[in-house]
């Protein structure tokens, strides 16, 4: 996937051109509000390039989201199993989450336009949702139901578990521009990840030791 590795002054006849302006305009203008024509001129391509390649523009966000999905959950797959050797349960979900993080900020603007999209309602993010996230459900689930002690109690602990833990990985790059303008972060850069890692690890660590933490305080006379 080299969507955002394009330079625009080289190559601007290919394939390549016509992602990366599509992926700009799309961000910037919206899916609606972007034409096939204005995606050609940005690229500085001919217009019927655009239908030889993706079909259209229908086609071409089909590319998008799809090449997208599938480079994450690519990764997730990878890390998931890369972190099975790890013996502390913090540290895998520190490396997953790393992993996730590192894919959207190289891929920043695909993320950011595909999160995004995933948020309507139509038969495109349908498909996508049965394919790929109903994939990421299953390998976060297995994950989450081998690292939370009361997972076997309450199954519904690793569902609200999984949906804690795909916001904070995802959060940042669907909504970038509302840390960037109220927070004054930028997910976009390297310390960002950083910083942010060490808050999911603290996380994973009271979320992993949560029974333990709640009996000890509970234990505690009243003062």
């Amino acid at each position: 996937m080299a969507t955002e590795q394009v330079n625009p002054g080289s190559g601007r006849k290919s394939k390549e051109a016509v992602i990366h302006s599509a992926l700009k305009l799309f961000n910037m203008s919206g899916y609606d509000g972007t034409s096939v024509r204005a995606i050609a001129k940005d690229a500085g391509v001919n217009l019927a390039l655009v239908s030889y390649y993706f079909g259209g523009k229908q086609g071409l966000l089909e590319y998008l989201m799809s090449a997208f999905f599938e480079g994450y959950l690519q990764e997730l797959e990878q890390a998931e199993r890369d972190s099975a050797s790890k013996k502390d349960t913090c540290d895998r979900l520190v490396y997953i989450a790393d992993m996730l993080i590192t894919y959207q900020q190289k891929f920043f603007y695909l993320s950011r336009f595909c999160h995004r999209e995933m948020t309507l309602d139509n038969q495109l993010v349908r498909e996508l949702m049965s394919s790929y996230l109903m994939k990421e459900k299953y390998v976060l689930i297995r994950l989450f139901e081998k690292i939370l002690p009361d997972a076997a109690m309450d199954p519904s602990a690793a569902e609200f578990a999984v949906l804690q833990y795909r916001d904070l990985i995802i959060m940042p790059f669907l909504q970038p521009q509302f840390l960037r303008e109220v927070f004054f972060l930028r997910p976009s850069e390297p310390s960002f990840r950083i910083n942010y890692l060490h808050y999911i690890s603290r996380w994973a660590k009271q979320l992993t030791g949560q029974r333990k933490e709640t009996g000890e305080l509970r234990s505690q006379p009243n003062r």
